[in-house]
């Protein structure tokens, strides 16, 4: 018998977890965050599906007090995952378990290690994400590697896309991996750092559109924020009017225009710091009343 200590949240963390009650893993507890009444939850509850089936949940505020890592070694968990849980786990966490403490993290290890990998891959024009299951250390998401799954991101693909085929590649990670985790044989690949890139989180600010950019860089900003149910989404201002992006396309033609200039309103099209194409919104919304776009306008003044 494997014991098995989960620590997870978030549609990952559900969907990881659901898997390993359906193979009837032996799971000690589950460690997982109290909703926050001030954010949206467009994902299933971790801590409901452990009820669900008689898993005993914790929700520590830290993770790390002294206290609750001696409970954890009094659980004697054998192998620890985290899916999406959002605390840092301290190093003596990660000692505990006899066949290691691994991680899924949301893209191709070592890229885009850190926070909000699958917006960041989205703002960078990515053609190529994915999953990485990998063995947690002291520093973030440099520990060595037990298997990746890979998968492509379309022109058109939104975070929430996105995120949906990431759910699905972790958990053919579990699959892949899950019985040589318990037998100890699983592989192990050392990071190379090097060749990685480091990202921190974001917030709703960094979804204010710089119409300086080029339409497609700005129309990558805008699909890495959407839905709008699930992400802050990629604001504007006009006239001192906010408002919120909810969809777009990159037109291809010849523009001499300021960027950010509105050039047509039927199709609403918005020039971008490159004279070879225009952003087309195909969905807006203003964030406070109803306002009406005028043309030769300027966006983000």
């Amino acid at each position: 018998m494997t014991k098995i200590l989960v620590f997870a949240y978030s549609a990952v963390g559900h969907a990881c977890l659901d898997y390993l009650i359906q193979q009837k893993e032996t799971i000690v507890s589950v460690v997982t965050h109290k909703d926050n009444p001030q954010e949206t939850l467009w994902f299933p509850s971790v801590a409901k599906l452990a009820e669900a089936h008689a898993i005993p949940i914790l929700t520590p505020e830290n993770p790390n007090d002294p206290l609750f890592i001696n409970h954890i070694k009094d659980l004697r968990p054998d192998l620890i995952f985290s899916f999406y849980y959002r605390h840092i786990l301290a190093e003596e966490i990660l000692n505990i378990p006899a066949r290691g403490a691994l991680n899924i993290h949301g893209s191709l290890l070592p890229k885009y290690r850190g926070r909000a990998p699958v917006n960041w891959a989205i703002i960078h024009g990515e053609t190529q994400t994915g999953a990485t299951l990998h063995h947690m250390v002291k520093k973030l998401d440099a520990g060595d590697i037990v298997d990746q799954i890979a998968f492509p991101i379309g022109k058109s693909d939104t975070a929430g896309k996105v995120m949906e085929m990431m759910i699905q590649a972790s958990v053919q990670l579990l699959i892949r991996q899950l019985d040589a985790l318990k037998a100890g044989t699983a592989p192990r690949t050392p990071l190379d750092l090097s060749k990685g890139t480091y990202f921190g989180g974001r917030s709703a600010k960094d979804g204010i559109i710089n119409w300086q950019q080029t339409p497609q860089e700005i129309h990558n900003l805008i699909r890495s924020q959407l839905p709008y149910s699930q992400y802050p989404g990629a604001t504007t201002t006009y006239k001192g009017k906010a408002l919120r992006i909810l969809g777009s396309r990159v037109i291809a033609g010849t523009y001499q225009a300021v960027p950010g200039q509105i050039v047509s309103l039927d199709p609403l099209q918005i020039t971008g710091n490159d004279a070879t194409t225009v952003l087309e919104i195909t969905d807006y919304q203003w964030i406070e009343g109803k306002e009406k776009l005028e043309l030769k306008g300027i966006l983000g003044t």
